[in-house]
């Protein structure tokens, strides 16, 4: 419970990554603020339901990141924030040519400018308290690339460097900055998308995760949420006081290729 006293809020975290990474977090004693666009039951349930197995507070604020105002007024009205894990992300697939111009500026206002709103205002919270941790979730396509994913890659590309520029301005404080870059994980997203991926090739499920999903992935396994989860529970740790301003790959060596 090293994290007993502290404050995370965890972008886009009603699923998938953000979800486990607030779990991790809970775990280590940390309350935490769940955050997505949406605003319903469950979105509140999940928070109550994290503090109920963990004995933390834990809440839960709707705000769209894709405005800078309201990415900012989601840490404000946290109230606190001694840890920010910028994960909130959405992606489209299409040829340069061909990319929607209102996708392009919604993925690099949601994957990368949020980043910049949220962490304009914790950074002063966490001044005031003398300590923090900024964990950006970015990607192995933030340190590669692939085709057909300008906007995606371009972000991630932007949030690894924006990380290197926190660090340094942060240097001399007890704030660390740090970017988590996971190659493919198993969200209920990725679960879903397993089916359909194994009726278009005629494969087995574990044939077509091994050549088809995990074709770039040297590993052949899914990285898991609670491994994510795991490596900024570890950022967070007094172990990790000098780690700032680098990427923590969590990709089974993909960019090792």
């Amino acid at each position: 419970m090293h994290l007993k006293g502290k404050t995370a809020i965890i972008t886009g975290s009603n699923s998938g990554i953000g979800l486990g990474v607030a779990r991790e977090l809970a775990r280590a004693g940390a309350d935490v603020v769940l955050n997505s666009f949406t605003d319903r039951d469950e979105d509140h349930a999940l928070a109550q339901e994290i503090a109920d197995a963990h004995g933390v507070a834990a809440r839960y604020i709707a705000a769209d990141l894709s405005d800078g105002a309201a990415a900012r007024g989601l840490v404000e009205a946290a109230g606190r924030c001694d840890i920010l894990v910028n994960n909130a992300g959405i992606q489209h697939v299409a040829p340069i040519e061909e990319f929607p111009a209102a996708k392009w500026d919604a993925i690099i206002a949601i994957n990368l400018s949020s980043a910049f709103h949220t962490t304009a205002v914790a950074l002063r919270m966490m001044r005031e308290a003398g300590w923090g941790r900024v964990i950006n979730i970015a990607s192995a396509h933030g340190l590669t690339a692939s085709p057909y994913k300008g906007a995606y890659v371009a972000a991630k590309h932007g949030i690894v460097g924006f990380t290197k520029v926190t660090a340094l301005e942060t240097a001399r404080e007890p704030i660390t900055a740090n970017a988590v870059c996971p190659g493919y994980v198993l969200t209920p997203l990725v679960e879903a998308q397993i089916p359909d991926t194994m009726q278009k090739y005629g494969m087995e499920r574990d044939e077509v995760i091994e050549k088809v999903m995990l074709e770039r992935q040297p590993s052949k396994e899914f990285a898991t949420t609670e491994q994510l989860g795991g490596t900024c529970a570890f950022l967070c740790s007094d172990a990790a006081a000098q780690i700032t301003g680098t990427t923590i790959s969590v990709d089974g060596g993909w960019t090792a290729l």
